[in-house]
């Protein structure tokens, strides 16, 4: 029997082709290493991590009915995941995000999300024909949503009806795009999750500290703001207060969704009832690990 989902992820739902190797790399190297094939996508990061603290995501996006989109639905239900509301096209090809990472970091990516920009509110149907939602009953509960959607479905996002009673968790996938999430800056029951460069984005500045990025963003109009800041201390902001914790110093193996797996851990922790401090520092631990390479993810 299927369980209702706990949360719902909203955005790429793709195939991950991720280059690695323990040297490191600047622009031109050619080193030997590793490439591996994975399921990706930032919302399918949240929900595979999500599973793994035994919830229940449920993903929208859009999955071609190619041969490799055809792969990932399978892969995804190998890991429990309840694909039930994606949208199925039969003339867009399945996404792809490519990277190349050193023992110095990420060095460079591409991420192919055209299908779902293409889908557009496609996606959404689920939360207005009555199977998640409607626009007079509105779904009431967790929702992650992603960056990767194009700037006007975000805005209108922003300002739906459909979207009017959510817990709304916000990242931007990549700083490249941190200012599609412009829109939903003031919306009351938003969370942003993004690191001190997207910050410096949204605001038009550049920080130094997650503390002074969190507290600045709320000052821009934000609901509730968490920062990271790589190795260093990530923060927590809403009006009233302002938490900081500092993730666990690590040797980092992988960094390619290490940001969705803090994400991901964060609602865990809440969802377990942990608040301020004590959710940050679970959130700070998670990704470290998964940057070590010592969780699945």
């Amino acid at each position: 029997m299927q369980k209702n989902p706990d949360i719902l992820c909203i955005g790429s739902v793709l195939w991950d082709v991720i280059g690695s190797s323990a040297r490191a790399m600047q622009a031109g190297s050619d080193v030997p290493g590793r490439i591996n094939k994975l399921p990706g996508g930032v919302a399918m990061n949240i929900a595979m991590t999500l599973r793994r603290f035994d919830l229940h995501p449920s993903l929208l996006s859009v999955v071609g009915q190619d041969p490799e989109g055809i792969e990932l639905i399978k892969a995804a239900k190998v890991l429990d995941l309840d694909t039930q509301y994606l949208y199925r096209s039969q003339d867009l090809p399945t996404d792809h995000y490519m990277a190349i990472e050193g023992s110095n970091g990420l060095i460079a990516a591409i991420a192919d999300a055209h299908s779902l920009e293409a889908a557009g509110d496609k996606i959404l149907r689920p939360l207005e024909d009555g199977r998640l939602g409607t626009a007079e009953r509105p779904f009431v509960g967790l929702i992650a949503l992603d960056g990767n959607l194009t700037v006007e479905l975000l805005a209108q996002i922003a300002t739906s009806p459909l979207f009017s009673r959510s817990d709304l968790r916000i990242a931007p996938a990549s700083p490249g795009k941190a200012e599609r999430l412009l829109p939903l800056l003031g919306h009351t029951g938003a969370t942003l999750y993004v690191n001190v460069e997207e910050a410096g984005l949204l605001c038009q500045t550049e920080f130094y500290d997650a503390q002074t990025a969190a507290q600045s963003l709320i000052a821009r109009g934000a609901n509730r703001a968490l920062v990271t800041h790589g190795p260093k201390s990530a923060a927590l902001a809403d009006e009233q207060n302002c938490d900081t914790a500092a993730p666990p110093a690590v040797m980092a193996s992988r960094v390619t969704g290490a940001g969705d797996t803090f994400m991901a851990a964060h609602i865990a922790a809440e969802l377990r009832g942990q608040r301020g401090v004590a959710a940050l520092q679970f959130a700070s631990n998670a990704a470290a690990a998964y940057v070590s390479g010592k969780s699945e993810g």
